[in-house]
Protein backbone atom coordinates (compact mmCIF):
# COMPACT_ATOMS: atom_id res chain seq x y z
CA UNK A 1 0.00 0.00 0.00
CA UNK A 2 1.01 3.11 -0.67
CA UNK A 3 0.62 5.92 1.70
CA UNK A 4 1.00 9.51 0.80
CA UNK A 5 0.91 11.98 4.04
CA UNK A 6 0.58 15.72 4.33
CA UNK A 7 -0.39 17.78 7.23
CA UNK A 8 -3.10 20.24 8.06
CA UNK A 9 -2.71 22.95 10.72
CA UNK A 10 -5.58 24.46 12.81
CA UNK A 11 -4.76 27.25 15.29
CA UNK A 12 -4.79 24.53 18.50
CA UNK A 13 -3.34 21.30 16.80
CA UNK A 14 -1.74 19.53 13.75
CA UNK A 15 -4.19 16.64 11.87
CA UNK A 16 -1.72 13.80 9.68
CA UNK A 17 -4.01 13.17 7.15
CA UNK A 18 -3.79 9.69 5.03
CA UNK A 19 -4.67 8.90 1.43
CA UNK A 20 -4.34 5.33 -0.15
CA UNK A 21 -3.31 5.21 -3.65
CA UNK A 22 -2.68 2.12 -4.30
CA UNK A 23 0.27 -0.72 -3.87
CA UNK A 24 3.35 -0.55 -1.62
CA UNK A 25 6.63 0.70 -3.62
CA UNK A 26 9.58 -1.16 -2.44
CA UNK A 27 13.43 -0.58 -2.88
CA UNK A 28 12.72 3.18 -3.35
CA UNK A 29 14.81 6.01 -0.83
CA UNK A 30 12.34 8.43 0.77
CA UNK A 31 12.06 12.19 0.08
CA UNK A 32 13.26 13.99 2.26
CA UNK A 33 9.36 15.38 3.34
CA UNK A 34 8.58 12.16 4.03
CA UNK A 35 11.65 10.09 5.87
CA UNK A 36 11.29 9.13 9.45
CA UNK A 37 13.78 10.00 12.23
CA UNK A 38 13.91 6.30 12.82
CA UNK A 39 17.79 6.20 13.13
CA UNK A 40 18.42 9.44 15.83
CA UNK A 41 15.60 7.86 18.07
CA UNK A 42 16.75 5.05 18.41
CA UNK A 43 20.13 6.94 18.91
CA UNK A 44 19.01 8.41 21.32
CA UNK A 45 17.20 6.04 23.42
CA UNK A 46 19.66 3.90 22.93
CA UNK A 47 17.78 0.95 21.30
CA UNK A 48 18.79 -1.13 18.84
CA UNK A 49 16.62 -2.27 15.84
CA UNK A 50 15.81 -5.63 17.96
CA UNK A 51 14.70 -3.89 20.58
CA UNK A 52 12.38 -1.70 18.65
CA UNK A 53 11.05 -4.49 16.71
CA UNK A 54 10.05 -6.10 20.27
CA UNK A 55 8.12 -2.77 20.94
CA UNK A 56 6.36 -2.61 17.79
CA UNK A 57 5.71 -5.82 17.14
CA UNK A 58 7.42 -5.62 13.52
CA UNK A 59 10.00 -7.29 11.59
CA UNK A 60 13.81 -6.40 12.21
CA UNK A 61 14.31 -6.57 8.25
CA UNK A 62 11.48 -3.96 7.66
CA UNK A 63 12.47 -1.64 10.59
CA UNK A 64 16.06 -1.81 8.62
CA UNK A 65 14.45 -0.47 5.63
CA UNK A 66 12.31 2.03 7.51
CA UNK A 67 15.43 3.56 9.84
CA UNK A 68 17.37 3.55 6.23
CA UNK A 69 14.56 5.48 4.09
CA UNK A 70 14.37 1.97 1.77
CA UNK A 71 10.81 1.22 1.87
CA UNK A 72 7.87 3.38 2.66
CA UNK A 73 6.04 3.33 5.76
CA UNK A 74 1.90 2.95 6.26
CA UNK A 75 -0.33 4.18 8.85
CA UNK A 76 0.14 1.45 10.91
CA UNK A 77 3.61 1.57 10.86
CA UNK A 78 3.45 4.75 11.89
CA UNK A 79 1.84 4.32 14.63
CA UNK A 80 3.23 1.84 16.12
CA UNK A 81 6.61 3.60 16.06
CA UNK A 82 4.92 7.04 17.42
CA UNK A 83 3.24 4.70 20.48
CA UNK A 84 7.26 2.72 21.21
CA UNK A 85 8.98 6.51 21.08
CA UNK A 86 6.23 7.87 22.67
CA UNK A 87 6.05 10.78 20.74
CA UNK A 88 3.54 12.18 18.26
CA UNK A 89 3.35 11.00 15.21
CA UNK A 90 3.69 14.29 13.52
CA UNK A 91 7.32 14.20 15.12
CA UNK A 92 8.45 11.18 13.30
CA UNK A 93 9.37 13.26 10.66
CA UNK A 94 12.53 14.29 10.02
CA UNK A 95 11.63 17.38 7.59
CA UNK A 96 9.98 19.17 10.46
CA UNK A 97 8.32 22.30 10.49
CA UNK A 98 10.88 25.42 11.57
CA UNK A 99 10.18 27.67 14.30
CA UNK A 100 8.83 31.04 13.33
CA UNK A 101 8.53 32.81 16.70
CA UNK A 102 12.92 34.04 16.22
CA UNK A 103 13.27 32.33 19.68
CA UNK A 104 16.89 32.55 20.58
CA UNK A 105 18.09 29.29 22.90
CA UNK A 106 21.08 30.62 23.63
CA UNK A 107 20.11 33.14 26.30
CA UNK A 108 22.86 34.55 28.54
CA UNK A 109 22.89 36.74 31.47
CA UNK A 110 24.01 40.28 31.24
CA UNK A 111 27.15 40.64 33.19
CA UNK A 112 26.78 44.00 34.02
CA UNK A 113 23.56 45.87 34.58
CA UNK A 114 22.84 49.39 35.36
CA UNK A 115 20.59 48.54 38.18
CA UNK A 116 21.04 49.28 41.67
CA UNK A 117 19.21 47.39 44.40
CA UNK A 118 19.56 48.22 47.95
CA UNK A 119 17.94 46.45 50.45
CA UNK A 120 16.72 48.06 54.16
CA UNK A 121 16.53 46.35 57.34
CA UNK A 122 13.03 47.05 59.05
CA UNK A 123 12.06 46.50 62.28
CA UNK A 124 8.73 44.42 62.99
CA UNK A 125 6.67 45.56 66.04
CA UNK A 126 2.59 44.10 67.69
CA UNK A 127 1.75 48.24 67.14
CA UNK A 128 1.87 51.18 65.84
CA UNK A 129 3.97 53.86 67.12
CA UNK A 130 3.14 57.54 67.73
CA UNK A 131 6.09 59.21 66.14
CA UNK A 132 8.03 56.29 64.13
CA UNK A 133 11.83 57.07 64.25
CA UNK A 134 14.40 54.61 64.44
CA UNK A 135 15.21 55.05 68.45
CA UNK A 136 10.85 54.79 68.89
CA UNK A 137 11.12 52.15 66.32
CA UNK A 138 13.57 50.10 68.56
CA UNK A 139 11.75 50.50 72.16
CA UNK A 140 8.04 49.55 70.31
CA UNK A 141 10.03 46.48 68.87
CA UNK A 142 11.39 45.15 72.11
CA UNK A 143 8.18 46.40 74.11
CA UNK A 144 5.58 44.41 71.97
CA UNK A 145 7.60 41.16 71.46
CA UNK A 146 9.57 41.71 68.24
CA UNK A 147 13.11 41.85 69.35
CA UNK A 148 15.40 41.50 66.99
CA UNK A 149 12.83 40.25 64.10
CA UNK A 150 13.08 42.16 60.93
CA UNK A 151 11.92 42.22 57.63
CA UNK A 152 14.10 43.27 54.17
CA UNK A 153 12.37 45.84 52.17
CA UNK A 154 14.29 46.85 48.51
CA UNK A 155 15.46 50.49 47.35
CA UNK A 156 13.94 52.38 50.16
CA UNK A 157 15.67 54.93 52.21
CA UNK A 158 13.05 56.00 54.63
CA UNK A 159 14.88 55.37 58.40
CA UNK A 160 11.67 56.19 60.40
CA UNK A 161 9.98 52.98 58.16
CA UNK A 162 8.70 50.13 60.21
CA UNK A 163 6.80 46.55 59.85
CA UNK A 164 3.32 45.98 61.86
CA UNK A 165 2.86 42.54 62.21
CA UNK A 166 -1.26 41.44 62.24
CA UNK A 167 -1.97 39.59 65.33
CA UNK A 168 -6.03 39.35 64.47
CA UNK A 169 -8.18 38.78 61.75
CA UNK A 170 -9.63 41.91 62.65
CA UNK A 171 -8.88 43.12 59.18
CA UNK A 172 -9.75 40.16 57.38
CA UNK A 173 -10.38 39.13 54.27
CA UNK A 174 -7.96 42.29 53.64
CA UNK A 175 -5.54 41.52 55.69
CA UNK A 176 -4.86 38.29 57.58
CA UNK A 177 -3.12 37.26 60.80
CA UNK A 178 0.27 36.84 60.41
CA UNK A 179 0.46 38.90 57.70
CA UNK A 180 3.47 41.80 57.89
CA UNK A 181 2.47 45.38 56.50
CA UNK A 182 5.65 47.58 55.67
CA UNK A 183 4.48 51.31 56.62
CA UNK A 184 6.88 54.11 55.51
CA UNK A 185 5.76 57.84 57.08
CA UNK A 186 8.00 59.28 54.25
CA UNK A 187 5.28 58.16 51.27
CA UNK A 188 2.74 60.15 50.61
CA UNK A 189 -0.86 58.68 51.26
CA UNK A 190 -3.32 59.74 48.42
CA UNK A 191 -7.24 59.46 48.51
CA UNK A 192 -7.80 55.88 48.48
CA UNK A 193 -4.70 54.28 50.60
CA UNK A 194 -4.58 52.42 53.57
CA UNK A 195 -2.79 54.06 55.87
CA UNK A 196 -1.68 53.52 59.76
CA UNK A 197 -3.35 56.35 60.79
CA UNK A 198 -4.52 58.49 64.18
CA UNK A 199 -7.23 60.39 64.71
CA UNK A 200 -10.05 61.53 67.85
CA UNK A 201 -9.95 64.78 70.22
CA UNK A 202 -9.91 62.99 73.58
CA UNK A 203 -8.57 59.77 73.29
CA UNK A 204 -6.03 59.16 69.88
CA UNK A 205 -6.85 55.96 68.52
CA UNK A 206 -4.06 54.38 66.13
CA UNK A 207 -5.31 52.11 63.75
CA UNK A 208 -4.81 50.57 59.64
CA UNK A 209 -7.89 52.51 57.77
CA UNK A 210 -8.49 53.37 54.38
CA UNK A 211 -8.22 57.46 53.70
CA UNK A 212 -10.32 59.80 51.94
CA UNK A 213 -10.40 63.42 51.20
CA UNK A 214 -13.18 65.40 50.74
CA UNK A 215 -13.03 69.22 50.64
CA UNK A 216 -14.44 69.60 53.88
CA UNK A 217 -13.65 66.30 55.12
CA UNK A 218 -11.65 63.36 55.61
CA UNK A 219 -13.77 60.25 56.18
CA UNK A 220 -12.07 56.80 57.26
CA UNK A 221 -13.13 53.89 56.37
CA UNK A 222 -12.42 50.20 57.78
CA UNK A 223 -10.48 47.52 55.85
CA UNK A 224 -13.08 45.18 56.32
CA UNK A 225 -16.20 47.51 55.77
CA UNK A 226 -17.74 46.09 58.82
CA UNK A 227 -17.77 49.32 60.57
CA UNK A 228 -19.60 52.81 59.29
CA UNK A 229 -17.23 55.10 58.15
CA UNK A 230 -15.75 58.22 60.63
CA UNK A 231 -16.09 61.13 58.69
CA UNK A 232 -13.65 64.16 60.59
CA UNK A 233 -14.15 67.69 59.82
CA UNK A 234 -10.98 69.35 58.73
CA UNK A 235 -9.19 71.77 60.83
CA UNK A 236 -11.24 70.99 63.89
CA UNK A 237 -11.00 66.93 64.56
CA UNK A 238 -7.68 65.58 65.56
CA UNK A 239 -6.27 63.60 62.37
CA UNK A 240 -2.63 62.62 61.25
CA UNK A 241 -1.12 60.27 59.50
CA UNK A 242 1.58 58.14 60.90
CA UNK A 243 2.47 55.99 57.88
CA UNK A 244 1.42 54.24 54.30
CA UNK A 245 1.25 50.45 53.96
CA UNK A 246 3.67 50.06 50.83
CA UNK A 247 4.43 46.43 51.54
CA UNK A 248 2.03 43.62 52.60
CA UNK A 249 4.54 40.08 53.24
CA UNK A 250 1.50 37.01 53.71
CA UNK A 251 2.81 34.08 55.95
CA UNK A 252 1.70 30.99 54.56
CA UNK A 253 1.01 28.06 56.58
Amino acid sequence: MKVNVCTMRNNSSSVIIFHNSGKQDKGVHMSRSTELRVKELLREKGWTTKVLAEKTGMSESYLTHIKNGTRRWNEDSLRKLANAFEISPIDLFAQRRKRTDNIDSNVSMPEKSDIELSVQVVPVMGEIPSNPSPYNNQLMQITTGFKDVFIPILNSNDSSMFALNIESNNLAPFFQKGDILAISPEVWTRSGDIAAVEYGNETPIKAIMRVTYTDDFIVLESVNQKNSPIALVRGKDHFRIIGRIIQRMQKFV
